[in-house]
């Protein structure tokens, strides 16, 4: 069976309430199903891993056995999910020993991290817009690891290693990836979130 997109938002909704959460996987979704587009792969199977890779974290927030990805994973399964969604929900959590062989994997592990960096960046501007964002002041924050501290810097440099990309170029197709879905992520200025 095929998780299409629609069903894996619904899922994702499903499983999470937190919409700070269900923010995190939009945005790691609008920069894979831009990677995707890019590559000419499958953006419907991309998009519905990214708004996944997450979504068992409020119900089993603990790591290993019994926890994320591994539960979600099983209830993916259940559903006929796809190995290569599976595979790639695994690899974006080091801690499961799962490699990332394929292109999906490392573009969602790539993607992970970053998008937190850049929403942070967002949030703590006073128009709380993406738009006049740029690259020089990601550099900077990067830099700085009081910033946005849950962003693990070395899996952002890690993940576009193993994509192969340059990371300030990665960090910049992800910022626009994000920045043409600003609306739906919250991030355009005109809503209430983070405030």
């Amino acid at each position: 069976m095929r998780i299409d997109r629609d069903a894996a938002y619904a899922l994702m909704t499903e499983w999470t309430e937190s919409e700070s959460l269900r923010q995190h996987m939009l945005a790691v979704e609008a920069a894979v199903a831009a990677y995707a587009e890019r590559e000419g792969a499958d953006v419907d199977l991309w998009s519905a891993t990214a708004l996944l890779h997450d979504f068992d974290y409020e119900r089993h927030p603990h790591l290993g056995e019994g926890g994320h990805p591994f539960v979600g994973v099983v209830h993916l399964r259940s559903l006929g999910a796809p190995d290569a969604m599976c595979e790639a929900i695994l690899g974006h959590a080091d801690h499961t020993g799962v490699a990332r062989s394929s292109r999906l994997s490392k573009v969602l592990y790539a993607c992970d991290e970053i998008t937190g960096l850049v929403t942070a960046a967002v949030l703590v501007r006073p128009d709380k817009a993406i738009d006049g964002l740029e690259l020089k002041s990601l550099k900077k924050k990067f830099k700085d690891k009081a910033f946005a501290r849950g962003v693990n810097r070395d899996d952002v440099r890690r993940g576009a290693e193993e994509l192969g990309v340059d990371l300030w170029e990665h960090v910049q197709f992800v910022l626009d990836a994000m920045r043409a879905r600003s609306a739906s992520l919250g991030l355009d200025g005109t809503s209430n979130r983070g405030r």
